[in-house]
């Protein structure tokens, strides 16, 4: 194994800063159009950042194109860091934000497309500073890395290590040939939803500003809002509410398979497995909720308010159907406290914390795919103690599903679980009580957002101590790249040149 090739790691980090400035130029503006206050901060973070990534890029301009494997993790979690490095300075020159480690976390939680804020009161944030929020789980969502790969052909660079890198999955679907034509496809899908989806909000009674920024949470699985009751701020606006609950479902979806249904191929969606059981979980749940809190829940005190505008049952199914889907999808968005509802439904949310979306989406999580072929796993295994002769194999999307991923998975969940547990007892460490220690490891590493305690669905992370921040930020970085990507750079073999 040849050495690591840290002048193209160097070169590419500094094309990554050029984006996150140029995006943070984007906040600036925002800013100037609102006369909020903080144009000049934000500009100054913008130069800072653009200048440092032109001068990495000018430094290392000639290096080695070629991308092994070890430069693509590296290039991917080194990235994803500085990014959050980076894009925490509008928060902390301007003051709104003044702790270091809380700007961190907030701009970690923003890429990572987490939604957990230390934020108390969001609307007293001035306009851009929010816009800037969602923009981080826009950036994020798709992956920044995923926008970086599309212009890297252009400058003589293969992109394919970084794409598999931060996109890991099971399907083999692309929608090009070339890995960059993907990411550009990718992005387009991506940004169209985006615009669709402001513009039904916008329609739907939502200010221009509000729609864009939570159509840029809602299509990156954030869950970041510019309104402190989140989405139970329109309670009373059920149109605005389903078309959140549609563009959640699908940011969770394959992207692949949302081009597929683009292009007229709806049988292609509709055969695909994952997408089967994703749907199903999510109506399953969503029924199962939705009837607890009719018979058993206090409609009431629950805040599901305004049920006289479409009758208890509409607003009972709405809520129900939008907190399954927020939390399958690690949206994170919420209607209502749901820890009030009833303790067994708090278990059950709990519980899709660890679910998660479609591979290939924005969704964090354990995915729907890897839960599919470990059960179809587990019967396999009946199969085998009944038939210890007989030949068995998992199948998925009808292909025989190859062992080397078989063990994936089972080394990803084994990986999780210890992930989750190490978590966990880091925050008990900190002082931090069962309930909350367990529901902020489940929710910062699935990258859901809301979580339980002192953490729940309304109330924020502002309790974390600094350790604490940073413990959170670093799950935050585990989960959203897929714990592999992370953990393997902690490994001495990775280190070694053989």
């Amino acid at each position: 194994m040849q050495n690591i090739n840290l002048r193209i790691v160097v070169f590419l980090m500094g094309i990554l800063l050029l984006f996150n400035g140029a995006f943070m130029l984007l906040a600036a503006l925002v800013s100037y159009v609102y006369q909020d206050g903080v144009g000049l901060e934000i500009t100054v973070s913008a130069f800072s950042v653009l200048s440092v990534g032109a001068l990495a890029i000018l430094v290392f301009r000639k290096h080695d194109s070629k991308i092994q494997k070890r430069e693509g993790y590296l290039i991917v979690t080194l990235g994803w860091f500085l990014m959050a490095l980076s894009g925490l300075l509008p928060y902390w020159i301007s003051g709104a934000i003044p702790s270091f480690s809380a700007s961190f976390f907030e701009t970690m939680s923003g890429y990572t497309t987490t939604g957990a804020t230390i934020l108390s009161d969001i609307e007293s944030m001035p306009k851009s500073l929010l816009f800037w929020r969602s923009m981080t789980h826009w950036i994020g969502g798709m992956g920044i890395i995923v926008l970086a790969i599309a212009i890297l052909p252009f400058l003589g660079i293969g992109g394919f290590q970084l794409f598999t890198a931060e996109v890991p999955g099971l399907s083999s679907d692309k929608l090009h040939p070339k890995i960059a034509d993907t990411a550009k496809r990718l992005w387009l899908i991506y940004l169209g939803l985006t615009l669709i989806e402001t513009l039904l909000l916008t329609l739907a009674g939502m200010s221009f500003f509000d729609a864009l920024n939570h159509a840029m949470s809602t299509l990156s699985t954030g869950g970041f809002s510019t309104k402190n009751e989140s989405i139970a701020f329109w309670n009373g606006q059920p149109l605005i509410q389903y078309i959140i609950i549609l563009f959640m479902f699908l940011a969770g979806t394959n992207f692949v398979l949302s081009y597929f249904a683009i292009k007229g191929k709806i049988s292609k969606v509709l055969q695909d497995d994952e997408f089967k059981w994703y749907s199903f979980f999510i109506i399953f749940f969503s029924i199962v909720v939705a009837v607890l809190i009719y018979f058993f829940a206090d409609f009431t005190q629950s805040t599901l308010s305004h049920p006289q505008l479409l009758g208890k049952v509409e607003s009972v199914f709405r809520h129900g159907l939008f907190q399954v889907i927020a939390l399958i999808t690690t949206t994170g968005f919420v209607t209502a406290d749901y820890t009030l509802w009833m303790p067994f439904l708090t278990i059950v949310f709990f519980g899709l914390m660890f679910l998660g979306g479609s591979s290939g989406s924005t969704a964090g999580g354990v995915k729907v795919v890897r839960h599919l072929l470990m059960i179809r796993g587990g019967f396999l295994e009946f199969k085998r103690a009944l038939h210890p002769n007989a030949i068995l194999q998992a199948r998925y999307n009808k292909k025989i599903v190859d062992e080397t991923i078989s063990y994936n998975i089972l080394g990803f969940f084994i990986l999780y679980l210890l992930s989750f547990i190490i978590g966990a007892l880091g925050f008990g460490l900190m002082g931090i009580d069962f309930e909350s220690a367990v529901g902020v490891a489940a929710s910062t590493l699935g990258n859901v957002g809301p979580a339980l305690g002192i953490f729940g669905p309304t109330d924020n992370y502002e309790a974390l101590s600094q350790v604490g921040q940073w413990w959170a930020s670093f799950l935050m970085l585990l989960g959203r790249l897929e714990l592999f990507t992370v953990l393997i750079l902690f490994t001495p073999f990775f280190w070694k040149n053989t």
